[in-house]
């Protein structure tokens, strides 16, 4: 338990692990962009959903570098933020796909299928770098968490593209989007109970100090 913890507060110490934080950082704001355009000009929910995804670990990879070295309580309420976000991305993914499916818009599949190998090989790349730092505190856990789901979602993507172009409807398009839902909600869930414990850790170990 104790050589756990050094190697921990070694790994938030470490200069690697703020370098990958940075990378991690430039490659999700760039696939965003990229993204977001590509889901409004194929029409896809799957796609946009992505996009929103990037963005949100774009952010979740700058508060993570923002509290990296902080104490156990600021990178602690870092990661219920983050859930927090993360929860809210699952609710705007299922109002988008809602919508969608009212509208009836069939999306492009070449382009779901373009955009989503690019968008997966990012993730993958990503995660293979952070995979060493996965079974760190709550923060470092969230990170590593986004990026083992957007590489999952990345594929799912690509299935989506797939059923779309087989059946010309959006049906594996809308169906994509809720399992999104579904991990960015599920993660959100993990990071939230292993948060708070945290917290209610330190404050019961304050309080004994006290």
């Amino acid at each position: 338990m104790g050589a756990n913890c050094c190697s921990h507060a070694t790994a938030l110490r470490s200069g690697r692990y703020r370098k990958i934080l940075w990378i991690a950082l430039v490659v999700n704001f760039t696939m965003f962009v990229v993204e977001i355009g590509a889901g409004f000009t194929a029409g896809s929910v799957s796609l946009l959903a992505d996009s929103l995804d990037f963005a949100g670990d774009a952010a979740n990879y700058g508060i993570s570098l923002l509290v990296l070295g902080m104490g156990v309580v600021a990178r602690a309420r870092a990661s219920l933020f983050k859930a927090l976000c993360m929860l809210l991305f699952g609710i705007a993914v299922l109002a988008t796909a809602l919508w969608h499916l009212v509208s009836g818009t069939v999306p492009s599949a070449p382009t779901m299928g373009v955009v989503g190998t690019l968008a997966l090989l990012a993730n993958v790349g990503v995660a293979a770098l952070l995979y060493a730092y996965r079974e760190g505190d709550s923060n470092m856990r969230s990170v590593w968490l986004c990026s083992r789901n957007d590489a999952l979602g990345n594929l799912a993507v690509l299935m989506a593209a797939l059923g779309v172009f087989g059946t010309g409807s959006a049906w594996p398009d809308l169906l994509v989007a809720g399992i999104m839902a579904s991990l960015a909600t599920s993660a959100a869930t993990q990071i939230l109970l292993q948060a708070r414990g945290e917290l209610n850790g330190e404050q019961a170990h304050a309080g004994h100090r006290h």
